[in-house]
């Protein structure tokens, strides 16, 4: 009888060490404090990454283009989350690539974490996981072709593709006037996200708190998006930057509906061709209209999570939709999939 209670004493001892070690080798593998120049310590075989890397050993000076520029950085360091610092603004080469990233196999993503507040594509040409090498040698590099592929989409006074802002007047205000930003940055086997809460983010008469949310899945060129607003105010929108000669593609179902565009629209070439769309539900918004630079669709004032989907498609991806026809036809598969499950089935 001892002997069989030693016995189970020590069965409990080893998984309760197992246990331990496997929390603390997860513990590891999902933080982002190391240095960029080594991604295999990122995670075991990830299937998607986010990121958000900052410049280290430098200094804050006041730049040429009047504002405070971080001068004589060192190298960039992951980090698992960040508070803005009140200095950072678009082209003050503090964080790597001007803010988070997040990618899976097929495609990244960026978004600007300044007044801009817009997101970018990165093209890619590899089924690699790259965002750690990107911006490395050189901090704007990623503007030129390369191996892994580049930067796609020019944003210019847009939100990209899938950012948001709010209508005031027919113009869309970014996040120009903001108290706090703070960006975290989760990693797991099923997906990777960013969370991104705005405090005191002002626009017009209105200052609210925003939540959001931007999750990429191992599979699939899309990401989800969650915005939860402190108050009920209108005008909340996302949107598809606008191109001259690119037509706007509609279509509705019951619950869902979709906004697209497809054509040479990117800055790699006068005929390089890229497909972009958001996915919306009709009950959550009051219209879809157009801007000065976007295609925009307009959320009902609400407290609770305002969902909806973004992606882009871009014709160098490896293995991946050649033209609008393809393009389409794969837009109204994941219509079809919203309509049935409220959500995007994964290939």
């Amino acid at each position: 009888m001892i002997n069989k209670i030693k016995i189970m004493r020590n069965l409990m001892l080893l998984a309760i060490i197992f246990i331990s070690l496997f929390s603390c080798k997860e513990k590891q593998s999902n933080t982002s404090e190391t240095t960029s120049t080594e991604p295999e310590k990122i995670a075991v075989s990830p299937k998607t990454y986010a990121e958000i890397s900052v410049a280290q050993g430098g200094e804050w000076i006041d730049g040429s283009k009047g504002h405070k520029e971080y001068n004589a950085g060192t190298s960039f360091k992951n980090i698992d989350s960040l508070e803005v610092p009140p200095e950072h603004t678009d082209h003050s080469w503090f964080i790597r690539y001007e803010g988070p990233g997040w990618e899976n196999s097929q495609i990244g993503y960026r978004l600007y974490l300044d007044w801009r507040n817009a997101i970018d594509i990165f093209g890619k040409k590899t089924d690699s996981l790259v965002l750690p090498y990107v911006g490395q040698d050189g901090f704007d590099s990623y503007h030129e072709p390369s191996a892994w592929g580049q930067d796609i989409l020019k944003a210019g006074k847009s939100m990209g593709i899938g950012g948001y802002g709010r209508v005031i007047n027919d113009t869309v205000a970014h996040f120009q006037k903001v108290e706090n930003t703070q960006a975290i940055v989760k990693n797991s086997v099923r997906e990777s996200s960013i969370d991104i809460s705005y405090t005191g983010w002002n626009t017009g008469a209105e200052t609210i708190n925003l939540n959001t949310q931007l999750t990429i899945f191992p599979q699939d060129r899309f990401t989800k998006v969650e915005l939860t607003p402190s108050k009920e105010i209108s005008g909340v929108c996302t949107g598809i930057v606008k191109f001259k000669d690119i037509p706007l593609i509609k279509k509705e179902g019951v619950k869902w509906a979709y906004i697209a565009t497809y054509g040479a629209q990117t800055l790699v070439s006068e005929t390089d061709k890229l497909g972009m769309a958001i996915f919306y539900k009709l009950d959550e918004v009051t219209e879809q209209k157009e801007g000065v630079n976007d295609h925009l669709v307009v959320f009902k004032p609400s407290t609770k999570p305002l969902t909806y989907y973004f992606l882009g498609a871009w014709e160098q991806e490896p293995n991946g939709i050649k033209n609008e026809a393809s393009f389409l036809a794969d837009l109204n598969i994941k219509l079809e999939s919203l309509e049935n499950t409220n959500a995007i089935n994964q290939l």
